[in-house]
């Protein structure tokens, strides 16, 4: 097995949208080969995983940090490209953390309010920057294939959820009993597992067979301004601390899958922190186009070292 290859120096700006944080790297990655950004991506996987663990993960940041590594554009017209990753491994898209990306943009003057396209692994997607520092994105097609899903759950119980896409898949279901509030974390993340876990068990998936490796957990709202509030798991047993932008997607699809809601209609989406992001759906032909807007702000900008001596410069150790 050949040794790993760590840069001296990675330029990252920080921010945070409605809460998730984000780290973008602007400098110092070795940039990965292709023409495509799924090629990139690809390259990405298979030559930097470790260098992902070690940019958002522990000593330098947490499980909740997404990283996005900004490339050239792919595709005519385009400002960027981007690839987006966690501690878990590279991701095809990400709501809050291309948020958060826009506002980096514009921190680095390279972005003025206005539209533009950015690539990303799933497709090219339109984001839009107000001059209130609001940013609007179009996620790509959302839907819901499968409606009241029953789950007998190890410890939970029998619960009934939807499965539903919305850059991810989402299994979507209400807990009674449960509050969605930051003190029951532990909780939360222990009943999601088990969700997550029965779902393998039971051969739930997604269209042609997809693993399901997000659970969304909603219930009423705390703030008067939003319609429900949420909790997201995500693969790496993480939660989100934003109102999760693909999350709020899928829950749109299945509000509209059963008539609760209206193309053109806002729906206000709740954080377990909090936050909020307003959504809304339109038609393209048959498809259902979600958008998101949210904010963002940079928190930091600053530089990563990797010292060879240092036994930890790769992240903590994995179990």
């Amino acid at each position: 097995m050949s040794e790993l290859v760590f840069p001296e120096c990675v330029s990252v700006v920080d921010s945070h949208t409605e809460g998730g944080p984000t780290r973008v790297i602007v400098d110092g990655w070795p940039m990965p080969s292709g023409t495509t950004m799924a090629e990139r991506q690809e390259d990405l996987r298979r030559r930097f995983s470790h260098l992902q663990r070690a940019v958002v993960g522990e000593p330098r940041g947490h499980d909740a940090v997404m990283g996005a590594l900004l490339t050239p554009p792919a595709e005519p017209g385009s400002l960027t490209g981007v690839i987006f990753f966690d501690g878990a491994g590279d991701i095809g898209m990400c709501g809050h953390g291309l948020i958060g990306v826009v506002r980096t943009l514009e921190h680095l003057g390279r972005l003025a309010p206005g539209s533009v396209h950015i690539d990303t692994p799933v497709g090219t997607v339109k984001v839009e920057l107000a001059p209130d520092g609001a940013v609007t994105i179009e996620i790509g097609p959302a839907r819901c294939p499968a409606r009241d899903v029953p789950l007998d759950v190890p410890g939970v119980g029998r619960i009934v959820g939807d499965v539903a896409w919305g850059g991810y898949w989402f299994f979507l279901a209400r807990l009674p009993g449960i509050t969605l509030e930051l003190a029951h974390v532990a909780e939360l993340k222990d009943k999601a597992i088990r969700i997550r876990d029965a779902l393998r068990t039971k051969g739930v998936t997604g269209d042609d067979g997809a693993a399901i490796d997000n659970v969304q957990l909603f219930g009423p709202a705390r703030r008067q301004d939003a319609d429900s509030r949420n909790f997201v798991l995500f693969p790496g047993d993480s939660f989100d601390r934003s109102p999760c932008g693909t999350g709020t997607s899928a829950r749109m699809a299945a509000l509209h899958a059963r008539g609760l809601l209206r193309i053109g209609q806002p729906w206000r989406q709740e954080s377990i922190t909090g936050t909020l992001f307003t959504g809304w759906l339109t038609r393209d032909h048959e498809l259902l186009i979600p958008h998101i807007r949210g904010r963002a702000f940079v928190t930091g900008r600053g530089s990563l070292f990797f010292n060879p001596a240092d036994e930890l410069r790769g992240g903590l150790p994995r179990d």
